[in-house]
């Protein structure tokens, strides 16, 4: 899961992002408005975690731009306020939950699955494609009747083909969909997660859904 963390607070955004991406997500840190809303515009992620005090521009106006442009992504409103009227606020710009510092990292935990769930629920439920079968809710995999056990960076990688089955997606695309931004590593990685997702899905049952259009990219099958 890939969260964006919009927070001015340089040692609470550290401690988050730790926290975080010791339960397995991606996290890329923002640490003003500006950078959040330009982050959120340049990368895809599953939960947006945003401050509502921020310098260069605020939670509210952030949440309100993302949702003016079409950005339907699940956002967790972060602030030290308390009060009904800057919950209401914060719904009314289109955040979907709320949390208040100082704040239990559990409960923050519980929350962002929470969101990513009922945004899985609104989207087609699983993904049928190149053979196999991909529910995004519950992070599993089917070919036939037998279950895949994939890593979760793995699952990220097969669910961002998945989504886009039929469609040639080059290594750019899916490192900046699945790895955290600004990843300094080799492009080749994602050559590597395929290889073994290959070994998952595909070799032990003698098919070939992952395509390797050579010089740019890889398409997942759309065929049943």
């Amino acid at each position: 899961m890939k969260v964006l963390l919009v927070e001015d607070d340089k040692r609470l955004a550290a401690t988050v992002k730790r926290g975080l991406e010791a339960e397995h997500f991606t996290v890329d840190v923002a640490l003003t408005g500006p950078d959040g809303l330009w982050l959120a515009t340049e990368s895809i992620y599953d939960v947006i975690v945003l401050d509502i005090m921020l310098p260069g521009r605020n939670g509210y106006q952030v949440c309100a731009d993302l949702r003016e442009a079409g950005d339907w992504t699940p956002i967790l409103m972060l602030t030290a306020k308390d009060g009904d009227l800057d919950e209401a606020e914060a719904l009314d710009t289109g955040a979907d939950d709320y949390v208040t510092k100082p704040f239990s990292f559990p409960v923050l935990v519980s929350r962002l699955r929470a969101l990513t769930r009922r945004a899985a629920a609104i989207e087609p439920g699983v993904i049928v494609a190149g053979g196999i079968v991909v529910d995004p809710g519950r992070r599993r995999v089917w070919r036939g009747g037998t279950e895949i056990e994939l890593t979760a960076r793995q699952f990220d990688v097969l669910e961002f083909l998945a989504k886009r089955a039929g469609r040639v997606v080059s290594k750019s695309e899916i490192l900046d969909g699945v790895w955290e931004f600004g990843f300094e590593g080799d492009l080749n990685i994602v050559e590597v997660y395929v290889r073994r997702i290959r070994a998952r899905i595909d070799d032990p049952f003698g098919c070939r859904s992952i395509s390797t259009i050579r010089g740019v990219g890889y398409r997942l099958e759309d065929e049943t």
